[in-house]
């Protein structure tokens, strides 16, 4: 692929999403400093306000931790299915104008709009697709536009809140020099801290640095980081597709070696995917199982399967999985399912595995479900505790 170097590439990114949709439907949120996540000690921070950023808290914080430091902080577990709703919403609209562009994250886009320029300013065009998201979905939302990915993603961090920052290509080094290194996308802590030790501060004195000198030290990674301190980045925006996969799952409370609940558990969390997969018209080919120790270590198992959207099916695959899977008899802190290779299809597609009672028995099951909510029906075993 022949990248251009006179690229338009836009960023966008939703400020502070999760809060900003709790926000949205709860406007006594507003101005409050909001912690999203669990609310038990073992929970982590997904998403937190500005407000609550003051006292020093950040994302994939120990919600013990986050608590200690800002102890008004209102805690909201969040709702994944609405954040969906809304990031879906931005999608939809990003894909009615923009000629090329990759959803990133839940709250993250990139935008080719190279040679739009001839037509319209960058910048202008930009500006109305921003404040068209913001009109129509009310989430406050940041942009970056520069000549590629990683000065954009730059940018839009330093426009944060609800700003916008186009930066040209001659004004990338004297935009990027004088930023602190924990500036760049994907340097991770160890990294930070080696460069650091090293009396590595600002951008500029590392864009400075040797190439050679920096795969010493970071190894093959190292290349990559000069040159995103330098400027450079031709990755493409590649094009949205949907994803191949759905998942879930859960941390205990206390670690346990139950194999009793677990399997419980196991059949609610495949009973609520098999579900989702029915209700978006999709059929699984795969299923992986995974569980974490008390000691961190993590372990997954797979295995494919005949296309199928029927609980029964993935349940005791998944039972079988586990069973082949936990060989050491430790205490165990995390378990999840993981669905992949998706396809769409309905689950008539199983009527030569399935008998036709059984089709219309998850027909039936799913219409109480969407009429009377999604745990209107559901297995005895799944219901208890």
């Amino acid at each position: 692929m022949i990248i251009s170097l006179n690229r338009n590439i836009i960023h966008l990114d939703l400020d502070s999403f999760f809060v900003s949709v709790e926000r949205l439907q709860n406007s006594s949120l507003i101005g409050k400093p909001i912690l999203i996540g669990g609310n038990s000690d073992r929970a982590v921070v997904a998403s937190c306000s500005y407000e609550a950023r003051k006292y020093g808290v950040s994302s994939a914080m120990p919600m013990r931790m986050a608590k200690m430091l800002c102890p008004d902080a209102i805690i909201v577990r969040g709702d994944m299915e609405t954040y969906s709703k809304y990031s879906n919403m931005v999608t939809d609209i990003i894909d009615e104008d923009a000629p090329l562009y990759e959803k990133a994250s839940i709250d993250e886009h990139y935008i080719d709009i190279t040679g739009m320029d001839k037509y319209y300013g960058s910048l202008k065009w930009t500006s109305e697709l921003r404040q068209r998201i913001i009109k129509e979905t009310g989430l406050p939302i940041s942009l970056g536009l520069s000549p590629n990915k990683t000065v954009s993603k730059m940018a839009t961090n330093e426009a944060k809140p609800m700003g916008q920052l186009e930066i040209l290509q001659d004004r990338i080094k004297p935009f990027l020099n004088p930023l602190s290194i924990n500036k760049i996308p994907m340097l991770g802590q160890k990294s930070y801290q080696l460069l650091r030790n090293m009396g590595v501060a600002i951008i500029e004195t590392l864009s400075a640095m040797p190439v050679e000198m920096m795969i010493r030290v970071l190894g093959e990674n190292g290349r990559s980081i000069w040159e995103k301190s330098n400027g450079i980045d031709n990755s493409p925006v590649v094009p949205y597709t949907e994803r191949k996969s759905i998942g879930t799952e859960t941390t205990f409370e206390k670690d346990t070696t139950d194999i009793v609940k677990i399997n419980e558990l196991f059949v609610t969390m495949v009973e609520q995917l098999s579900y989702d997969l029915r209700k978006q018209k999709r059929l699984t080919s795969c299923i992986t199982v995974k569980i974490r120790y008390s000691n961190f270590d993590t372990h997954t198992m797979q295995s494919r399967i005949p296309y199928t959207a029927s609980d029964h099916v993935l349940i005791a695959r998944a039972k079988e999985l586990f069973k082949k899977l936990y060989e050491r008899r430790m205490l165990i802190r995390l378990v999840g399912v993981r669905f992949s290779h998706l396809v769409a299809g309905h689950p008539q597609i199983n009527l030569f595995e399935d008998s036709t009672e059984m089709v219309n028995l998850y027909q039936a099951i799913d219409r109480l479900k969407n009429r009377f909510g999604e745990t209107a029906v559901i297995r005895a075993v799944g219901a208890k505790g």
